[in-house]
C-alpha cells in the first residue's frame, strides 16, 4: 500500500493536497453545512483540525477547483462562481493591552491589499474597517462575502488569569463580531470556530442568527478521525499496531453523534513515532484549570461520570466559568452519555480515553506537589505493592508523596472536605499509573471513598482524618467499622433511584479476593499516619 505524507501541523488545505498528504474527506459535511444554512459557530478542543476546516472553506469559496478533485464535493459545487473571502485568525499572542486591536488592523490591511481594495483611512477603528471592507468587497465583485473566523476566543483565553485584560479583549471582540450582524446584506456565509462557547449575551449579543453546531449530531465528526478513517485512509500506517490499543489510547471523543472520534494530532504523532505517548496532552499544561479546581475544591474524583445540563455544559464567560464547561470545551472531558430527565437533557461527562485520563491526573499531581515528574519511580511501585498486599510499602510510598504537597493545598477547617481532598489525591495517584478505579461506589447503605480493581483483587479504601484527641489507631478503627457497618464489601445495590446516568457496576463476584483498606491521616502531620487492612 502507498504510504503518504503525514500532515502533522499542516493547516493549509492547499499544502495538504499538493504535497501528497493523507486527507480525511470532510467535504460531505461541508457541503451539508453550506446547503443547510449560512451562519455557524463550532467549538472543538485545540489541535482538532479547526484551522484546516476553515482553510478548506476558504479554498472552496475561492473556487480553487484542482484542490478538490477526487473529493465528495467536486461534482456538487459551481466552480465558476468564486466569491470574496474574509478570513480572520487569532492565533497570535495577546498578553499586552492594545495587542488585539493592532493585530486586527494588520490582518485587515493584508486582506485589503490582496483584494485590491482602497485602504481605510488612518486611525479607523477595527469594527469600522471590517464593515467598510465587507461593503466594498460586495460592491466591487457583486457577490456577498464568506467570513471565516478561526480561534475567535484565543485573545480572551490567553489572559483569563488577568481579568481586566480579558474583559477588555472580550469587549473589543464583541464590537468586531457585532459588525457581522449589521452587515448581513453583504455576507453570504459565516463560520466562527474556537475552543470555548462564550454565551451570545457576552460575545455575540448582536449576532443572534449564529447557529451553534458544536453539539449537533449531524456535525459530530466534522473534526477528528472516525474508526473507518483509520481503517481506510490510514490503512498503510496500521501495520504492527494493535487496533484495540490505538482505540483505548486515543479514541473516545463524542459530540452526540453515533460515532466517537480520534484526536487527529494523536493519531498522526502515533504513526510518526510508532509509540503510544500522551502526544496531545503534552502540547499544553492546563495550569489555570488546576488552580480553578483547587480554589473551588473540585476533586479528581468529581470529574468522572459527572452529570451536567446543557446550559452548564455550554456556559462560558470571563466572570462565570463553569468547571465542567471548561473541562469539556478544552477536551479533558467528553460526553459519555445523555438522558432526558424532568424535561431536560442531562449529559454524563467522562475522560475520552487513556491518554487524557493518565495525562490529566499526572499533570495535576505535578502541579499540586511541585515535583518535576508527575509519577516517581516509587509511585510506579504502587501497583506491584498492591498485588503483593505489601501495605507497609504502600504506606511508605504514599507518605513520600503527601510529604511533597505544600501546606496551602490541604489546609482547611472542614473535616469532611479534608478527607475528600486526601481521597482525591489518592485517586489521582492510582489513576496516574493506570489502575482501574471506582470513586464513591454505592452500596445499599452508603458510598465507599475509593475502590481499586487490580491483579484480580478488589481493594475498598476509606479515608479518615484523625479527629481532635483521636489517635491514628482510633481513626483507622472508625474507618474499618464504617466499611463493615455499611456493607462496602457487598455488591453494588444497582442504580440509585432517580439517577439512571450514574455508573452502578457490580465489581464483586464469587471468589474475588476483597480487601478493606482503612487509611488515617493526621491533621498536624498533614500526611498518612496509619493503614490497616482486613479481608472482607
Amino acid at each position: 500500500m502507498h504510504r503518504k505524507r503525514l500532515p502533522i501541523g499542516v493547516q493549509s488545505f492547499r499544502d495538504l493536497r499538493e504535497t501528497d498528504c493523507y486527507y480525511v474527506d470532510k467535504t460531505p459535511l461541508i457541503a451539508q453545512m453550506v446547503e443547510r444554512g449560512s451562519h455557524y459557530f463550532l467549538s472543538r478542543p485545540r489541535r482538532f483540525g479547526k484551522s484546516l476546516l476553515v482553510d478548506t472553506l476558504r479554498e472552496l469559496f475561492s473556487c480553487n477547483e484542482p484542490l478538490f478533485r477526487g473529493l465528495h464535493i467536486h461534482g456538487r459545487w459551481d466552480w465558476n462562481d468564486p466569491r470574496p473571502v474574509v478570513r480572520l485568525s487569532f492565533a497570535a499572542d495577546y498578553n499586552e493591552p492594545g495587542a488585539l486591536a493592532a493585530n486586527v488592523h494588520t490582518q485587515l490591511t493584508i486582506i485589503e491589499d490582496d483584494a485590491g481594495v482602497e485602504p481605510a483611512a488612518p486611525g479607523s477603528r477595527g469594527p469600522d474597517r471590517l464593515l467598510r471592507l465587507l461593503h466594498r468587497l460586495h460592491r466591487e465583485t457583486g457577490k456577498r462575502v464568506a467570513v471565516l473566523v478561526d480561534e475567535y476566543d484565543k485573545p480572551i483565553l490567553d489572559v483569563l488569569e488577568h481579568p481586566d485584560l480579558a474583559r477588555a479583549n472580550r469587549d473589543y471582540l464583541r464590537g468586531l463580531y457585532g459588525v457581522l450582524k449589521g452587515a448581513a446584506e453583504h455576507v453570504r456565509f459565516v463560520l466562527v470556530t474556537g475552543v470555548s462557547m462564550f454565551s451570545k449575551a457576552s460575545l455575540f449579543s448582536g449576532l443572534n442568527n449564529l447557529e451553534n453546531i458544536s453539539l449537533d449530531p449531524a456535525f459530530a465528526t466534522i473534526c477528528g478521525y472516525a474508526e473507518t478513517d483509520l481503517d481506510t485512509v490510514f490503512a498503510p500506517e496500521l501495520e504492527g499496531f494493535d487496533r484495540d490499543e490505538i482505540r483505548r489510547w486515543y479514541n473516545g471523543y463524542g459530540w452526540r453523534g453515533s460515532e466517537r472520534v480520534y484526536n487527529p494530532h494523536d493519531v498522526l504523532l502515533l504513526f510518526r513515532t510508532r509509540e503510544f505517548d500522551p502526544h496531545w496532552f503534552g502540547t499544553a499544561t492546563p495550569t489555570f484549570l488546576f488552580r480553578l479546581m483547587m480554589e473551588r475544591g473540585v476533586s479528581p474524583m468529581d470529574l468522572e461520570g459527572c452529570e451536567v445540563d446543557r446550559a452548564s455544559l455550554t456556559a462560558f464567560d470571563v466572570e462565570a466559568i463553569e468547571t465542567s464547561a471548561l473541562l469539556f470545551q478544552s477536551g479533558y472531558l467528553t460526553i459519555g452519555g445523555e438522558e432526558r430527565r424532568s424535561g431536560e437533557t442531562l449529559f454524563r461527562l467522562d475522560y475520552p480515553n487513556r491518554e487524557v485520563r493518565l495525562g490529566l491526573n499526572r499533570a495535576l499531581l505535578r502541579h499540586v506537589s511541585g515535583l518535576p515528574r508527575a509519577v516517581s519511580k516509587q509511585t510506579w511501585e504502587l501497583g506491584d505493592m498492591l498485588a503483593r498486599n505489601d501495605f507497609v510499602r504502600v504506606q511508605a510510598i504514599l507518605r513520600a508523596f503527601f510529604a511533597s504537597v505544600p501546606y496551602q493545598w490541604s489546609a482547611t477547617a472542614d473535616l469532611a472536605r479534608y478527607e475528600a481532598w486526601y481521597a482525591g489525591m489518592l485517586f489521582a495517584c492510582f489513576r496516574s499509573i493506570g489502575l482501574e478505579l471506582r470513586a464513591e461506589e454505592s452500596t445499599a447503605q452508603g458510598r465507599s471513598d475509593l475502590v481499586v480493581l487490580h491483579s484480580g483483587r478488589v481493594f475498598v479504601i476509606e479515608c479518615k482524618v484523625a479527629r481532635k484527641c483521636e489517635n491514628a489507631a482510633a481513626a483507622v478503627a472508625r474507618a474499618m467499622s464504617q466499611m463493615r457497618a455499611r456493607g462496602y464489601a457487598e455488591p453494588s445495590a444497582g442504580e440509585r433511584e432517580g439517577e439512571p446516568l450514574a455508573r452502578r457496576e457490580k465489581y464483586l463476584a464469587d471468589g474475588v479476593p476483597v480487601r478493606l483498606v482503612a487509611m488515617a491521616f493526621g491533621r498536624a502531620e498533614r500526611n498518612l499516619v496509619a493503614v490497616h487492612v482486613e479481608a472482607a
